[in-house]
C-alpha cells in the first residue's frame, strides 16, 4: 500500500468569483482560468492509465500522483495515495484520497470520479492520437477526455472556484479501477471507512441528456455476465468423414444462443423484472442518429425506447471462443466456450437474474451437449430516492448552471460500485452527475468532451455544494 500523506498548502486560496454566488459569477470567474484547467486536463489525458493486468501499471501510479498534486493546491487537510486488496489478495490499483473537515454543523460531500481509462482498443479507428488531448471546435478528443478525467476536473475545477467560500466538507475520491471492474473497491470502502465517510456522494461518472440539455441519472442497470461451454466431443475431427452425422460444439453453441432472444430480439430469459415507465423518451431518430445503427437494420424490443436501455433487460453475447475465419479448418470443434452479459432492470436482484439465466441455458442445451459453467459477474442496479430533499437541491444547481431544466433519466449501463457505497454507507445521499453526451463515445475510439458542457458541469457543480452548505 502506498500512503503518501502530505499536508495542504496552508491557508486558503482566494476565491475566483464574487461575495454573491451566481451562475453568472461562476461562469465569469472560470473564463478567467478555463485555459488552467483544460491544460490539467490535457495532461491527465496524456497518461495512459490502462488498469489493465496487460498494462503498465507504472502509468496509473503516474495518474494518481498527478491527480494528487493537483488537488495540494487545493485547501484539503490532508492529500493521500492508498490501495486495498482485491478479493484474491493482489494489491489494487491506486486511489487518490483527499479530505477538508466540515464546518460545524454542515454536511460532508464525496465527489467521486475514476482517473484510468479503457483501452484505444484499434488506434486506426482514431482520427487523432488518443493520448494527446485534440481541441476541434467545440470538442476535446482523447481517451479519458470525457471517461472520467472530466469528471476528475470538474470536481477540481469547482472546488477551485469556490476557494474559501466552500461551506461544506469535502472529500475527494478518484478511484484508479473502475474501467477494470473495480476489483479492490469494496475492501477500500471497508479499509479507509473513516476517511470516506460523507452525507452526499456524488458521482461524476454519467451523462446528459444531448449536448446542452443536462441530466440527473436517476436510475441504473445492473448486470451479470456467465461463461459456459459446451462439448460434443472427446477431440476435434475432420468435417468431411464425420460432418452430417456428429453434431460439433459450433453448431451446439449458435443453435443454444439462438435461444436467449425472442425474435423481436426482446430477452427470452423467464421471470426477469421489466417496467415500461418511464418519464422521459426518445425519439427514433435521435436513437438512430446516436448509436450509428444503420438504415436499414431494425430496432429491436417493444415498448418505449427509453424503456429498452433503462428499465428492461437487454443480453449481449460478448464473446466466442472459436476459430476465427483467417486461422478456419474443415473441423468439427470438440468444444466451445461463449460469455453473455445481461443488463437489469431496477429493482432486479442480480443472483435471481442470474440463477434464472443458468437455468435457461440448461433447460436449452441441444443435442445432448455436456454444459459446463465458468466465472461469473454480478452488479446490482439502482434508484434514486426522488423524494431526498437533497436530489431537489441537485436538480435545481444542475438546472441553474446549465440555463435550462434538467432531465431524469435513466441510464442502461451499469455502475456496480454504487452498490457498494450503499452497503457502507447507508444513509447517504447518492447524485449520479454527467460529463458526457450521446456523442461522447466513451470506450470508443474518437472519445470526446462537448466543452461548453463541460464548462456548464463544473459550474453546476460549484452551485450544488454551495446550496448543500446553506440547506443542511
Amino acid at each position: 500500500m502506498t500512503n503518501n500523506s502530505h499536508p495542504a498548502q496552508a491557508g486558503h486560496p482566494d476565491s475566483a468569483v464574487s461575495d454573491v454566488l451566481t451562475p453568472e459569477s461562476l461562469r465569469a470567474a472560470l473564463d478567467a482560468e478555463f485555459d488552467r484547467v483544460l491544460a490539467q486536463l490535457s495532461e491527465l489525458v496524456s497518461i495512459e492509465s490502462v488498469a489493465w493486468p496487460a498494462y503498465d501499471r507504472a502509468h496509473v501510479e503516474k495518474s494518481a500522483e498527478v491527480v494528487a498534486e493537483m488537488a495540494r493546491e487545493l485547501s484539503f487537510d490532508s492529500v493521500e495515495i492508498l490501495t486495498a486488496a482485491t478479493p484474491s489478495g493482489e494489491e489494487g490499483y491506486l486511489a487518490v484520497v483527499a479530505r477538508k473537515a466540515a464546518p460545524e454543523g454542515r454536511p460532508t460531500v464525496v465527489l467521486y470520479a475514476h482517473h484510468d481509462v479503457q483501452p484505444t482498443g484499434d488506434v486506426a479507428l482514431w482520427n487523432t492520437e488518443p493520448f494527446v488531448a485534440t481541441v476541434k471546435g467545440d470538442r476535446m478528443y482523447g481517451r479519458g477526455a470525457a471517461d472520467d478525467k472530466a469528471g476528475v476536473m470538474v470536481h477540481l475545477a469547482a472546488l477551485k472556484l469556490l476557494g474559501d467560500k466552500l461551506n461544506v466538507g469535502v472529500v475527494l475520491f478518484i478511484e484508479g479501477e473502475e474501467e477494470a471492474g473495480s476489483p479492490s473497491f469494496n475492501n477500500f470502502l471497508h479499509t479507509y471507512r473513516d476517511k470516506l465517510e460523507g452525507d452526499v456522494i456524488v458521482v461524476a461518472d454519467s451523462g446528459n441528456w444531448a449536448e446542452r440539455v443536462p441530466a440527473l441519472t436517476v436510475s441504473l442497470r445492473g448486470m451479470v455476465a456467465l461463461e459456459f461451454s459446451l462439448t460434443t466431443l472427446n477431440h476435434s475431427v475432420h468435417s468431411g468423414m464425420y460432418g452430417g452425422l456428429v453434431p460439433d460444439a459450433g453448431m451446439a453453441m449458435i443453435r443454444l444462443l439462438n435461444t436467449l432472444h425472442n425474435d423481436d430480439g426482446s430477452v427470452a430469459v423467464e421471470g426477469l423484472v421489466q417496467n415500461e415507465d418511464v418519464a422521459n423518451d426518445y425519439d427514433e431518430a435521435t436513437i438512430r442518429k446516436d448509436s450509428g445503427v444503420l438504415d436499414s437494420t431494425e430496432l429491436i424490443g417493444s415498448g418505449p425506447f427509453a424503456s429498452r436501455v433503462w428499465s428492461k433487460p437487454a443480453l449481449t453475447v460478448i464473446g466466442i471462443d472459436i476459430p476465427d475465419v483467417d486461422h478456419s479448418s474443415n473441423t468439427l470443434q470438440a468444444s466451445v466456450r461463449a460469455k453473455v452479459s445481461m443488463r437489469l432492470a431496477p429493482g432486479q436482484d442480480p443472483q435471481d437474474a442470474l440463477s434464472k439465466l443458468k437455468q435457461h441455458v440448461e433447460e436449452n442445451v441441444p443435442f445432448g451437449a455436456t454444459l459446463e459453467f465458468g466465472p461469473e459477474e454480478s452488479g446490482a442496479p439502482w434508484q434514486a430516492n426522488l423524494d431526498d430533499p437533497r436530489v431537489a437541491v441537485a436538480k435545481q444547481a444542475i438546472s441553474d448552471g446549465f440555463g435550462t431544466d434538467v432531465v431524469d433519466m435513466g441510464l442502461g449501463g451499469s455502475i456496480p460500485f454504487i452498490a457498494d457505497l450503499l452497503e457502507v454507507f447507508p444513509q447517504a445521499s447518492i447524485l449520479v452527475t454527467g460529463i458526457e453526451d450521446p456523442d461522447t463515445r466513451a470506450h470508443s475510439a474518437n472519445e470526446s468532451l462537448f466543452l461548453p458542457d463541460f464548462k456548464s458541469a463544473i459550474v453546476s457543480e460549484a452551485l450544488l455544494l454551495h446550496r448543500l452548505g446553506q440547506s443542511e
